[in-house]
C-alpha cells in the first residue's frame, strides 16, 4: 500500500466568498490534504482499496468542525448563498459510498464534520429521555450515560466509531435491538438544519397523530436534506446483570428454526445471533491458545464430547451466541426459557465463554479486514432482511450464487459466510461476509463489485430487501425504485426539491 506522503492530493476548489463568510463563524477549518482524504471516504472494500493502492476520484475541498447549532446554521446559510456543496460527516463508517464525493460535482465541496458537537446536554430521569448532540460517537455516548446510571442500548458493530447523527441518517440497527429497539424506536425527536431553516418536532410526547411523522423524513435521509445537530433519545436504567451464552446446533436449518421459535414465543434475549458453519470455524481459528495444560485438556474433552459422543459434524454444525441483560431474576428466567427451546431443536449449550467471544468477534472483524489487505485479501459485508419462510433459501442461494460468479471470474481462495441477527415477528436480518485473495487480479474492486451485484440481485430475487440497516448511499441507488416503486422515488425527490432546491446537500445519496 502507498504511504500517505505519496498520495496524489488534488488541489482544492476554493470559493473565496464562502470561506470569508464562514471564517468568522467556524474557525476550525482545514484545507490539509490528509484531513480532506480522511473525510472523503467510508469503509467499503472499494474505498479502502483506492486509498491504499490508488486514489479517490474526488475528495472534499475543505473540512469544517462546527461546535454549535449556530455555527452549523451559519455554514449552511453561507453554502446556500455562495452555491457550495455540503456533505455531513460523522464517524465515517458508512459502507454505502455515502460520503464519497460525486465525481461530477464541480462546486466547492465542504465536509461538515460534526464530531466536535459531542455532548450529552441533559438527562431527564423522570421521563427517561436525554438530549444529545448528534456528533457524539456511540461509545462516548454510552460512557457519558453510564456515569449517570442509564443507557441508550444502541450497539451497532461500529459502536466505537459511528456517530448518533449517522445512526439517524441511515436508520441504523444495533446488536441489542431485541430489548432497546432500532434507532427509529429510540429516537423521540431530532433537530436538522436545512437550507430553509430548522426542522424539529415541536413537542416531546410518547406519540402524536399529526400526519406523516417528520422524524421519519429525517430518519434514513442520508444527509440529502440537511444536517442533524441534536436528538432526544429514550433511555433505560443500566441492567444490573449481564450474562453471555451459546448454543450449538447440528445444522443451519435447525438453528434458524430455533431462532424463529424464540421470536414467536417472545423469548429473545437482548442479543441473539446465529452464525453458519464457515463463520463458526473462522471463530474457532481465532480462538486464543489455552492458558494452561488443564485448560487445554478440558478443551479436548469438550471437543470429544461434542463430536464423538453427541455426533456433531464439524463441517455442518453452527453456533448461536447469546447475551442476556436485566435483573438477576429476569436473566435467570430468560436463560431457562431459551435453553428449553434450544433443547427442543436438539441444541446443546456451549458455554458462556464461547458466547462472549462470539459477541466481541463482531467488533474485531473490521480490523481483520484491514489486516487482510496486507496479504492481498479483500473482504466486505452486506446485509438484508427477509421473511422467516425464506431465510434458509436466501442464505443458501446467495452463497451458491457468489461461489458460481467467483468461479466464472476466476476468483479463488474465497470466504463466503452469513449470520442471522436481528429478529422480528415476520422475519430476520441476515448478514453476509465475503472475501477473496486478489493477488494477480487486474482490478480487485471492480471484481468485487461484480460479485456483490450478483449477490444483491440474488437476495432481491429470494425475497430479501435492499438493506436492513446499512442504508442506500450511492452504492445501492439502482435498487430504490424497485423497492419503493417509481412513485415512491418521485415523493422523495419532491421533498428534496422543496427543502433543498439548489442541491446544497449534494451528496447524491438515496435518489
Amino acid at each position: 500500500s502507498q504511504k500517505l506522503d505519496d498520495y496524489p492530493f488534488p488541489d482544492p476548489i476554493v470559493n473565496e466568498d464562502f470561506v470569508r463568510a464562514v471564517n468568522s463563524q467556524c474557525s476550525a477549518m482545514s484545507f490539509n490534504g490528509p484531513d480532506r482524504l480522511l473525510h472523503g471516504h467510508g469503509h467499503t472494500a472499494y474505498e479502502i482499496y483506492q486509498v491504499r493502492h490508488a486514489a479517490l476520484p474526488r475528495i472534499p475541498d475543505v473540512v469544517l468542525w462546527p461546535t454549535s447549532n449556530e455555527q452549523v446554521q451559519a455554514v449552511v446559510a453561507a453554502a446556500a448563498a455562495h452555491n457550495v456543496c455540503v456533505i455531513p460527516f460523522g464517524g465515517g463508517t458508512t459502507v454505502s459510498h455515502a460520503v464519497l464525493c460525486p465525481e461530477n460535482e464541480h462546486r466547492m465541496i465542504v465536509s461538515l464534520d460534526m464530531t466536535a458537537m459531542n455532548r450529552v446536554l441533559w438527562v431527564d430521569e423522570e421521563n427517561m429521555v436525554c438530549r444529545v448532540q448528534a456528533g457524539i460517537i456511540g461509545s462516548e455516548l454510552e460512557r457519558q450515560l453510564t456515569a449517570r446510571g442509564v443507557c441508550v442500548g444502541h450497539e451497532p458493530d461500529s459502536l466505537e466509531f459511528s456517530s448518533l447523527g449517522g445512526w439517524i441518517s441511515t436508520r441504523a440497527s444495533g446488536m441489542k435491538k431485541n430489548t432497546y429497539g432500532n434507532i427509529e424506536d429510540i429516537l423521540v425527536r431530532c433537530r436538522m438544519e436545512t437550507v430553509k431553516g430548522t426542522l424539529e418536532l415541536q413537542c416531546q410526547a410518547p406519540r402524536i397523530s399529526c400526519g406523516p411523522d417528520i422524524n421519519h423524513m429525517v430518519l434514513g435521509s442520508e444527509g440529502t436534506l440537511g444536517v442533524i445537530t441534536e436528538a432526544t433519545l429514550r433511555i433505560r436504567e443500566l441492567p444490573v446483570c449481564q450474562r453471555y451464552g451459546s448454543v450449538i446446533f447440528r445444522s443451519f436449518e435447525q438453528g434458524v428454526a430455533f431462532m424463529r421459535e424464540v421470536r414467536r414465543l417472545h423469548a429473545a434475549p437482548v442479543s441473539i445471533r446465529l452464525v453458519d458453519n464457515t463463520q463458526f470455524q473462522f471463530g474457532q481459528a481465532l480462538k486464543p491458545a489455552a492458558a494452561s495444560y488443564f485448560q487445554a485438556f478440558a478443551d479436548k474433552l469438550k471437543k470429544l464430547y461434542v463430536l464423538k459422543w453427541q455426533g456433531f459434524d464439524p463441517d455442518q454444525m453452527v453456533v448461536c451466541t447469546l447475551v442476556f441483560e436485566g435483573t438477576t431474576e429476569a436473566v435467570d428466567a430468560q436463560e431457562k426459557a431459551l435453553y428449553a427451546i434450544a433443547a427442543r431443536h436438539d441444541g446443546l449449550k456451549a458455554g458462556e465463554e464461547n458466547g462472549k467471544r462470539g459477541y466481541f468477534l463482531t467488533f474485531t472483524i473490521a480490523y481483520l479486514r484491514d489486516i487482510g489487505m496486507d496479504y492481498y485479501f479483500i473482504a466486505e459485508s452486506f446485509e438484508t432482511s427477509v421473511p422467516w419462510s425464506k431465510v434458509v433459501d436466501l442464505c443458501r442461494n446467495t452463497k451458491d450464487r457468489i461461489a458460481k460468479v467467483c468461479d466464472e471470474l476466476g476468483v479463488h481462495n474465497t470466504m463466503i459466510s452469513c449470520r442471522v441477527t436481528q429478529l422480528y415477528e415476520v422475519g430476520a436480518a441476515v448478514y453476509f461476509y465475503f472475501g477473496f485473495n486478489y493477488k494477480g487480479l487486474a482490478d480487485p474492486p471492480h471484481t468485487y463489485e461484480l460479485i456483490e451485484t450478483a449477490a444483491r440481485n440474488e437476495i432481491l430475487a429470494n425475497g430479501g430487501t435492499i438493506s436492513h440497516h446499512h442504508g442506500v448511499g450511492k452504492l445501492r441507488k439502482q435498487y430504490v425504485a424497485r423497492t419503493i416503486t417509481p412513485i415512491g422515488v418521485d415523493m422523495l425527490r419532491a421533498v428534496k426539491n422543496n427543502v433543498d432546491p439548489n442541491n446544497i446537500f449534494g451528496s447524491q445519496n438515496l435518489v
